[in-house]
């Protein structure tokens, strides 16, 4: 009888030593995203990476019980290496087109975004004469904005389409007088409004773009699942929401100097206070 009290106990031991030793080894994913473009996706002054993709992907991490590790990624291969499984998810402000579809496969919407013109304040264009008169207009190469800009050029327009390796290089050229728009996401422009006086949004074009979170094609580690039904909880906990507040609208200092005082209790697995102490100390003068 006592045998078998021993070898009950050894037994019960051993399970909860091997319980203790899979949550201590849960599955990490590499997560690709282009940190150069604020709010969705960027790096602060220390190298943190941060924004509402990147957080959002993590805050999923946390209810579905994996590991994330954000790779920074250039835009240009992005699609390429997530389809082929040289990383496993793309989170990355990426709109959900048919061209994509055909190296990438896509998670539900999670996103809906027009795009938004920038000009220098004192240009005297507005959102009609930036995209027309033969006006120069920058986009990052293959994006919804380059995209739209040659379908005008296609249409007849008369406007001019100038490509950039990134988002902030062609509103640096914009700022410097080298381009005379750019067209980009409107949260985007926004963010790029609101930390240079000199430039102003002259409109906004209603494209109703969807944005989804992207895996290799095929779905072959059945990650679209745990994607999407992690957005739905995060929904109905009130995280999303807690996100978009703080990081639509608000000051990027405001918000990178949140998130280094919250990013703890996501850490810690506390969603639900990251998000809301993220969201009050981002919004808080």
């Amino acid at each position: 009888m006592l045998q078998t009290v021993r070898t009950s106990i050894l037994a019960t031991a051993l399970s909860i030593i091997l319980a203790c030793g899979f949550a201590m080894h849960a599955t990490t994913y590499t997560v690709a995203s282009d940190t150069t473009w604020p709010p969705f996706e960027w790096a602060d002054a220390e190298g943190n990476l941060l924004g509402f993709d990147i957080d959002l992907v993590r805050c999923i991490g946390v209810l579905q019980g994996f590991d994330v590790e954000i790779i920074s990624y250039d835009w240009d291969i992005i699609f390429d290496d997530v389809g082929v499984g040289r990383i496993d998810i793309g989170a990355s402000g990426a709109t959900i087109t048919d061209a994509r579809e055909l190296k990438v496969d896509f998670s539900e919407p999670y996103w809906t975004s027009d795009q938004a013109i920038l000009i220098k304040a004192n240009s005297g264009l507005n959102i009609i004469t930036a995209l027309s008169a033969g006006y120069s207009v920058g986009a990052q190469v293959e994006s919804t904005g380059a995209l739209f800009i040659q379908g005008l050029i296609d249409e007849g327009v008369d406007v001019e389409l100038v490509e950039y390796s990134l988002y902030p290089l062609a509103v640096l050229d914009l700022i410097n007088g080298n381009i005379d728009a750019v067209i980009q996401d409107e949260p985007a422009s926004a963010a790029s409004a609101a930390v240079e006086p000199a430039l102003d949004i002259a409109g906004v074009v209603s494209t109703n773009e969807n944005f989804g979170f992207f895996v290799a094609e095929g779905d072959p580690k059945g990650l679209l699942d745990l994607l999407n039904d992690g957005v739905a909880e995060l929904k109905a906990l009130g995280v999303y929401d807690l996100l978009i507040t703080a990081y639509m609208g608000t000051e990027l200092e405001a918000v990178e100097a949140a998130w280094q005082q919250s990013i703890g209790l996501l850490e810690s697995g506390d969603i639900q206070g990251f998000a809301a102490q993220l969201a009050e100390l981002a919004t808080t003068p």
